[in-house]
């Protein structure tokens, strides 16, 4: 028993900390902040590994050597901003690879900007994010662009005139991407049959009330812009109630386990996204050859935007010729024209990217490309 527990706590240790060094002495070190463990695990691991097989590939490039230090924030504001003080006053980062979800990298991005450290986020889509500051870029487009992208689609491609939102209270990602939604698809013609705001919580399990409030105003469709375990559960109970029109999310839906908890229920779903393994570009299939190689099964977009983000940082550090923070922050928010997995990257002078989205429909089986999507 005793063996029993000092294993256990063993491997909570090597859960929350992970460091990745090369075989000779390095120049600097980046910083990872990510879940993985709590509700968003899931993103985090998979991001994680991304960052992982980067890293794999760009330490034995030319330009400065590096070691990966990676923390677990759990899922949870307090331990990102636990996880990043960390990396800045004790490992004394030059960069970060931030939190890719929008409610964590905002906790951890102000102190990242007070530092004057560089930051770039994989998948945190919010557009509070970059403007925190000058130091804060992001690999991945933001939810006013996925939002006008799945308004677009619901009118344009599926024809759906009646819609209905259904909010995570608490979530920056969620509301943020709701608006943007809302925006578009009523700029275009579309109605919201409900004129009461729909909110579910975080960790809710039981959507039987909400859910009858969708059916009794009978949209054409739901756009529900949360995380896979809540949207995975109601699902299942909306199809169990009769509720058969088409639900559309965004790129919070992208995890495995969602088709784990939701089977047959997801049929009829598309969401926007990064990323589509299925995409026939040589550069999409080469990542995903390394990628099932290395961890044995397909990646989703947290884990090419995980690559990405390590590449335009490896990038930007090859361009600045140094270890100084505020050189790497120069060169990173020059980024033009960077070759990734998931485009062509080139930042905006809000230090976003400008760059498309692809729409993938869900099967039991998973996501299938549908279309591309062009800013």
């Amino acid at each position: 028993m005793k063996m029993n527990s000092v294993s256990h706590k063993l491997l909570a240790i090597l859960t929350t900390l992970l460091v990745v060094g090369t075989a000779a002495a390095a120049d600097l070190k980046i910083g990872v902040v990510s879940p993985m463990t709590g509700a968003t695990a899931t993103f985090g691991q998979e991001n994680t590994n991304g960052i992982k097989l980067a890293y794999e590939k760009f330490k034995k490039g030319p330009g400065k050597k590096f070691d990966l230090i990676i923390e677990d924030d759990k899922s949870e504001a307090i331990e990102s901003t636990n996880a990043t003080r960390k990396l800045l006053s004790v490992d004394k980062v030059s960069a970060m690879i931030g939190a890719p979800t929008s409610s964590l990298a905002l906790a951890s991005a102000p102190i990242v900007q007070e530092a004057k450290i560089p930051f770039i986020t994989p998948t945190a889509t919010n557009v509070k994010v970059t403007q925190v500051g000058d130091y804060i870029t992001r690999a991945c487009f933001t939810d006013d662009f996925q939002g006008v992208v799945m308004a677009k689609f619901a009118v344009n491609t599926l024809k759906k005139t009646k819609g209905l939102v259904l909010i995570e209270n608490t979530s920056d990602y969620s509301k943020g991407l709701a608006k943007a939604f809302t925006d578009e698809f009523t700029k275009l013609g579309g109605k919201m049959v409900s004129t009461e705001e729909l909110t579910y919580a975080a960790k809710d399990t039981d959507f039987q009330s909400l859910l009858r409030k969708v059916k009794r105003a009978n949209p054409d469709f739901v756009f529900v812009p949360g995380y896979y375990v809540e949207v995975g559960l109601m699902l299942k109970q909306a199809r169990a109630l009769g509720i058969n029109v088409p639900f559309l999310g965004g790129d919070g839906w992208d995890s495995p386990k969602l088709f784990e908890i939701a089977g047959e229920a997801v049929k009829g779903s598309f969401i926007s996204n990064h990323f589509a393994p299925d995409d026939k570009s040589p550069v999409v299939q080469n990542f995903v050859k390394e990628y099932e190689k290395a961890y044995g099964s397909k990646p989703g977009s947290f884990a090419a935007l995980g690559y990405d983000s390590l590449g335009i940082l490896v990038d930007a550090i090859k361009r600045a010729k140094s270890s100084k923070p505020a050189d790497i922050r120069a060169a990173l928010v020059a980024t033009k024209g960077y070759q990734g997995i998931t485009g062509t990257i080139t930042f905006d002078k809000d230090r976003n990217p400008t760059k498309s989205a692809v729409v993938l429909e869900a099967t039991p089986s998973g996501y299938v490309f549908h279309s591309r999507v062009n800013p």
